[in-house]
């Protein structure tokens, strides 16, 4: 069974760091790509980054390229999303999800994790 667990989510200060990870199971990381995605109170989910199996990664927009680093250890079968310069507005459930190979839009993702909460706030 295909799965995706999110942790490292929490309280941070303004210009604080976290690192989340998405440590996946039942399926070989190294043939996936996985995307963060987020979603605030009230708003619709957006994409954050994406790593894809090759190792390519992409952000989502440009609002928090250079802030937020994506990357993936096929070993350990995880996908880390390294956050730094944190800013009230980030504070949001965010997601891991994966589909074969390329990154893509939202839709096309196929496994979903349950999600771990980012609060900003000081």
């Amino acid at each position: 069974q295909l799965q995706l667990v999110e942790s490292g989510g929490g309280l941070a200060r303004p210009g604080g760091s976290l690192r989340l990870s998405c440590v996946v199971s039942g399926f070989s990381l190294e043939y996936y790509a996985i995307g963060w995605f987020r979603q605030a109170p009230g708003k619709e989910r957006e994409g954050v980054s994406c790593i894809a199996s090759s190792g390519f990664s992409t952000s989502y927009a440009d609002s928090w390229e250079g802030r937020f680093t994506i990357s993936r250890d096929n070993a350990a079968n995880t996908v880390y999303l390294h956050m730094n310069n944190l800013k009230p507005e980030d504070t949001a459930v965010y997601y891991c999800a994966a589909r074969e190979r390329f990154c893509g839009r939202l839709f096309e993702y196929d496994y979903w994790g349950q999600g771990t909460q980012v609060t900003v706030s000081s």
